[in-house]
């Protein structure tokens, strides 16, 4: 009787085996946090733009500009790509 009530319950066989109990309990972050977090990293490339632009970021091989529908689009790949090693690195000795 004890088997058959245990599958009656309606569970599905991963619930029975508590398959998922860890991700049940683990509490997700709040939305609001991740949402500053963006804005505020947003605000800081925004200020250290024109710095970067007068250390001549932005203007290296890779880092494309072009024209198209009447608007200027830039593609700074090579720029993003030396910043995310620069920051990489200085969060590996913090």
């Amino acid at each position: 009787m004890r088997w058959v009530s245990r599958w009656a319950t309606g569970a599905t066989a991963c619930e029975r085996r508590g398959v998922f109990a860890g991700a049940r309990a683990r509490k997700e972050p709040p939305v609001i946090r991740w949402m500053i977090v963006i804005f505020l990293a947003l605000l800081l490339i925004s200020w250290f733009t024109p710095l970067l632009n007068k250390l001549g970021f932005g203007k290296l091989p890779g880092d494309f500009r072009f024209r198209l529908f009447g608007r200027e689009w830039f593609i700074p790949l090579t720029t993003t790509l030396l910043l995310s090693f620069v920051a990489g690195v200085i969060a590996k000795f913090i």
